[in-house]
């Protein structure tokens, strides 16, 4: 009692709002991840800091699958209108790549057939709007990414294995690679009045540039999906040349129009 009263909990403790589900604790632990990967300054710090504090007072069980999340998860964000992944798919391939147990599937590829894996699964890489696992498959002899969303019966098997070096470093490299070289339904190329340097560290390993003369550079980039080169191009903020394809021109001007509806709230004031 008093102002210098207080109590304490053990872990598992029945406060009733540190009882969370399995669900909601891996929310917690994806969500703070994604806060301090989000670049906002300031925030970073206090995510680790709101984890550092709920991971003890959950249940020991819970605790377990938010340590194997967070162990196996490689940083970065998943953006709004990702492919559903299934809580129970993303939890055990989770564990497992934690426990080093052996994961078992049906994987069902890009033009509907499916086929049985059995892989030593070794990290979870989100990127773009995809969840993809980074494994050995023993049958095909050599390292495989999957997508989660496309993984069915996923079972955890008890045998074991041994670590393995990923090929190019990281899991997120390796990720990053393997879809470069996957076939792609747009080869978007754009030319930019923006340094080449300067586009490279925005586009990263996502695509290439070309230095052009007087301060122009071309940009190709390999994609399924026409949002990212927009979104590209609005961050650049320079003038710019649509070379192909035409669908990105339509995407453009489709962006162009919804936010051409963007009104101002009286609420909001002006200044």
């Amino acid at each position: 009692r008093g102002v210098g009263g207080g109590y304490r909990l053990s872990a598992g403790g029945s406060l009733p709002p540190l009882m969370v589900s399995d669900e909601e604790a891996l929310a917690i632990v994806l969500g703070l991840r994604a806060v301090t990967a989000s670049g906002v300054q300031g925030v970073q710090d206090a995510a680790v800091g709101a984890l550092a504090k709920i991971v003890p007072v959950l249940p020991m069980h819970v605790r377990k699958l938010a340590a194997g999340i967070g162990a196996t998860v490689s940083a970065g964000q998943v953006r709004e209108g990702a492919p559903q992944v299934e809580v129970a798919v993303l939890a055990s391939v989770a564990t497992a790549c934690r426990d080093h147990t052996m994961l078992a599937f049906d994987y069902e590829k890009r033009g509907g057939s499916r086929s049985s894996r059995l892989v030593e699964p070794h990290a979870l890489v989100p990127v773009a709007r995809r969840w993809y696992l980074v494994a050995f498959d023993g049958g095909a002899g050599d390292w495989r990414t999957f997508r989660l969303d496309r993984m069915r019966g996923v079972e955890s098997r008890p045998k074991s294995f041994g670590t393995r070096p990923i090929p190019g470093g990281t899991a997120e490299g390796f990720v990053q690679s393997s879809i470069r070289n996957l076939p792609a339904r747009y080869e978007a190329v754009v030319r930019v009045e923006v340094p080449a340097d300067q586009i490279r560290a925005e586009v990263g390993q996502w695509g290439e540039v070309l230095e052009l003369e007087r301060g122009w550079s071309e940009v190709r980039m390999r994609t399924d999906d026409l949002d990212y080169v927009v979104y590209l191009l609005a961050r650049l903020d320079a003038s710019c040349e649509v070379v192909g394809p035409l669908e990105l021109v339509d995407a453009l001007r489709s962006w162009g129009q919804r936010l051409s509806r963007v009104g101002l709230s009286d609420e909001a004031g002006r200044p």
